[in-house]
């Protein structure tokens, strides 16, 4: 059986890593080329590096922090944040990384996802969900979206999860499952999907969300927002083929190996820690 992943998460903000409680009352986590470097020493399976205001911000991802991460590292890097063409895919791959995130854009122009899959190839184009339960009307579209995603993706009355974008803070009208499911059809060689409900909360990932996009699509899916306990990383392992963590790691609540520890112990398959 294919492992399951553990992926440290760094929410870059003015070149440090935050993490907040549904996407605000950010608090400092520390320096990333520092946080990144732990976490290759702790095993992770894989990093993401999100610089979670470069969207809404309308501004680049800075790269020479990308660079720095990416030497201190030796495992699967993911960049996201700012991302709005494949000339700054190109960049942040040839910066170190070995796959881009994106999320905003790819909601803006979803064609970006079949270049992206085109040029690089699908396993290195990451589409970001942010969701959370329903919160617009029907018929509600943020007016920047085309109309040939609002025809495919636009939520309708059994619509439990609306799609978000620019950090949380813009609904969308857009259905989650449609989306991934659409998202995968154009190339998207993973789904990492991110609750705005349970991030920060330390209660729990949303299982409904992370099931509802399981048996929507194939591609592998990250769980993110919510863990609070070993027992809540198991649980959506379940469901999930990555957890990805900021808070219990940041804050040195847990370890990657004790998480890894906890995996064995439940039977899930688990690449096995280096001694």
């Amino acid at each position: 059986m294919i492992a399951k992943r553990i992926i440290p998460c760094l929410d870059i903000h003015k070149g440090r890593v935050v993490k907040g409680v549904n996407f605000v009352d950010l608090a400092d986590a520390g320096d990333p080329v520092a946080l990144a470097k732990a976490y290759n020493e702790q095993q992770a399976d894989e990093l993401v590096f999100l610089d979670i205001t470069a969207s809404s911000d309308d501004r680049d991802i800075v790269l020479d922090l990308v660079e720095r991460v990416a030497n201190e590292v030796f495992i699967p890097f993911t960049v996201g944040g700012g991302i709005r063409s494949t000339q700054d895919m190109r960049d942040i791959l040839l910066a170190g990384a070995e796959k881009v995130s994106i999320n905003t854009a790819a909601v803006m122009r979803p064609t970006l996802i079949e270049e992206g899959a085109h040029q690089f190839g699908t396993q290195c184009v990451v589409v970001a969900i942010d969701a959370r339960s329903r919160c617009s009307d029907v018929g509600y579209y943020y007016e920047s979206i085309p109309n040939s995603l609002r025809q495919a993706c636009a939520l309708d009355k059994q619509s439990q999860f609306e799609v978000v974008i620019h950090g949380g803070r813009t609904p969308t009208g857009l259905d989650a499952v449609k989306w991934a499911t659409y998202a995968q059809s154009l190339g998207a060689g993973e789904i990492l999907l991110t609750s705005m409900d349970a991030d920060g909360t330390k209660q729990g990932y949303d299982r409904p969300l992370t099931t509802a996009i399981r048996q929507a699509v194939r591609i592998p899916i990250i769980a993110s927002g919510g863990a609070g306990t070993l027992d809540h990383v198991v649980e959506i392992l379940d469901v999930a083929d990555a957890a990805l963590l900021a808070s219990m790691l940041h804050f040195g609540e847990t370890t990657v190996s004790a998480i890894k520890q906890k995996m064995i112990e439940a039977n899930i398959p688990t690449r096995i820690l280096r001694s």
